[in-house]
C-alpha cells in the first residue's frame, strides 16, 4: 500500500511539473502597432479607440496581401502619408513614429509578449499619458481581437500558434 501511495505521489508530481502553461512568443520578425491615448479621460480614450479603428482598418486594407515582413514594412513606409492624413482628421496633437519603439511586457490569453524595443508603428496622441492599444500587424494578429466569435483561451493559443508558424 505504501508503494502505491508513493507511486501516485510521484506521478502527480511529474504531471504537475509538466503541466506548465505553454506560452507562444511572437516571432522576432514581427511588426507591432500601438496607439497611446493623451490621458485616461473618457474623451481621450474614446478618441484613441476611434483613431485606432480607422487606422487599423486602413493599414489592414493595404497589408492584407503581404507575404513577408519586408513586404509589410515597405507597404507601411509607402503609405505613411495616408496614415498621417487619417490621424490629422481628428484635429488632435499627435506624433507618429515607425521604427524601433519600446513596449512593456504583456501576457494576453496565455500568449507572452515580452518587453523590449520592437519594430512598430506608434501613434502617440497629445501627451501620450493614457492607456494604450497595441497589437501585431505582421504576422496579422490584430484582427483576432476584432472577431465577433467567443474564442476560448486554448483555441486562441492554437490559432495564434498556427498563424505564427505560417509566417
Amino acid at each position: 500500500m505504501k508503494k502505491i501511495i508513493i507511486c501516485l505521489f510521484m506521478l502527480t508530481l511529474v504531471i504537475m511539473i509538466n503541466k506548465k502553461e505553454e506560452e507562444i512568443i511572437i516571432p522576432n520578425e514581427a511588426i507591432r502597432f500601438r496607439v497611446i491615448a493623451n490621458s485616461n479621460s473618457i474623451k481621450d480614450q474614446q478618441e484613441k479607440a476611434l483613431i485606432k479603428e480607422k487606422v487599423e482598418k486602413e493599414i489592414y486594407d493595404f497589408i492584407n496581401e503581404a507575404k513577408s515582413v519586408d513586404e509589410t514594412r515597405n507597404l507601411i513606409n509607402n503609405n505613411m502619408d495616408k496614415i498621417q492624413a487619417m490621424v490629422a482628421n481628428y484635429n488632435v496633437p499627435y506624433k507618429i513614429k515607425y521604427g524601433k519603439n519600446y513596449f512593456p511586457s504583456k501576457n494576453y490569453k496565455g500568449v507572452l509578449y515580452p518587453a523590449g524595443n520592437y519594430e512598430s508603428l506608434v501613434i502617440t496622441l497629445g501627451e501620450g499619458l493614457g492607456d494604450n492599444f497595441w497589437c501585431v500587424l505582421y504576422p496579422p494578429l490584430c484582427l483576432l481581437d476584432n472577431s465577433s466569435e467567443d474564442v476560448g483561451e486554448v483555441e486562441y493559443q492554437f490559432y495564434v500558434k498556427n498563424l505564427i508558424d505560417k509566417f
